[in-house]
């Protein structure tokens, strides 16, 4: 070998892949579990994203697009909206977060039943803010104030809600396990979480699958994240109604 000369061939040498392979394994192997519950893999439903939380993939979110089919006639009936707003048994001091409010369908609902309170109506698309602003000053509603959340984030203070309302649209959370420990933050003492979702459990539901949860994996993903259950109140039409406190 001459002076000064360095032979490279060794370390420019690849492995064979079954080596690459086993190594990779093993690398895998000894690396701590995951503890977020999120996985990557493609989506099984079209309808959804390649994430998956807990077992369950989620789904597409509606955008501002679809605002008008939350306005849709005939909702009522299909939803018995009135039957849900009973069932939340609010006081009239109630400070109430309408987590994903889109136009503000049950914030502006809630409203007059706070009149002492006030509703957050808490949504991640600026425009959904513009339609509630404009359907706010439209209404002369003062209890209800626009909140411009994010993905992870529904930007509330903490321990100053008394009831967090999210109504079909958990199922579409980006971040769930962020968002929802964010929720829990922001729950009083003796705060609740009302989760509806359209029942997994029935076949009769005219929803596709991925929009629906079923109360087994509501409880798991709200449980993962310190939420304790209270009860499922099953008088909604098609719906779960879910309610959830801290968990002590």
């Amino acid at each position: 070998m001459l002076p000064g000369l360095v032979l490279l061939t060794s370390a420019c040498t690849q492995p064979p892949a079954e080596s690459t392979a086993a190594s990779l394994a093993e690398q895998r192997r000894r690396m701590p579990p995951d503890t977020t519950g999120y996985e990557s893999r493609p989506p099984a439903d079209p309808n959804g994203i390649s994430r998956y939380y807990l077992g369950r993939q989620i789904a597409h979110v509606m955008g501002h697009e679809g605002a008008d089919w939350l306005e849709r006639n005939g909702r009522q009936e299909e939803e018995g909206t009135d039957i849900l707003l009973r069932e939340l048994k609010l006081k009239p001091t109630d400070v109430v977060a309408d987590l994903g409010a889109g136009t503000g369908y049950f914030s502006f609902r809630i409203s007059p039943l706070v009149p002492q309170g006030r509703v957050l109506a808490v949504d991640i698309q600026p425009e959904m803010i513009t339609s509630l602003k404009q359907n706010k000053e439209r209404r002369q509603i003062t209890n209800v104030e626009p909140v411009l959340g994010t993905v992870q984030n529904p930007n509330l203070t903490a321990r100053s809600v008394d009831l967090v309302l999210i109504v079909d649209a958990y199922h579409e959370f980006d971040h769930p396990r962020e968002m929802m420990r964010a929720v829990r933050a922001a729950l009083t003492p003796t705060g609740r979480l009302a989760l509806v979702e359209y029942r997994a459990e029935d076949s009769r539901v005219p929803i596709k699958r991925i929009h629906k949860m079923s109360l087994e994996q509501a409880r798991k993903e709200m449980a993962a994240v310190g939420l304790e259950f209270i009860e499922n109140v099953e008088t909604l039409p098609q719906q779960h109604l879910m309610f959830f406190r801290r968990a002590k």
